[in-house]
């Protein structure tokens, strides 16, 4: 059974940093396909950021348009757990940040497809 479990999530001012952790457990294939997502009250849930690998092959990240050059997402494969580093953030960063997985990440990575596993969320919040 696959498990994911966010942390680091917290109050910031305008222009702050936070790092949010995921850590997998259960997610034990040699392929990752792993995503942060964000929702605020109100809105949508948006894709944030991607990491998928195959085998050892490099990681591969993709992001939206909104956190380019903000954003960074890395993984530890050896803690199987996947990191959201968040730099000069803005008060629309507000949200709850969902950790998911891909049941088949051999199959391709992307933030518009569905994934089937998710945590429980942690709370970002940016005060400008």
């Amino acid at each position: 059974q696959v498990q994911l479990v966010e942390s680091g999530g917290g109050s910031v001012q305008t222009g702050g940093s936070l790092r949010l952790s995921c850590a997998a457990s259960g997610y034990t294939y040699s392929s990752k396909c792993m995503a942060w997502f964000r929702q605020a009250p109100g809105k949508e849930r948006e894709g944030v950021a991607r990491i998928w690998n195959i085998g050892r092959i490099t990681d591969s990240q993709s992001y939206a348009d909104s956190v380019k050059g903000r954003f960074t997402i890395s993984q530890d494969n050896a803690e199987n757990t996947v990191y959201l580093q968040m730099n000069s953030l803005k008060p629309e960063d507000t949200a709850m940040y969902y950790c998911a997985a891909d049941s088949t990440p051999w199959a391709g990575c992307s933030l518009s497809m569905g994934f089937e596993y998710w945590g429980q969320g942690t709370q970002v919040t940016v005060s400008s």
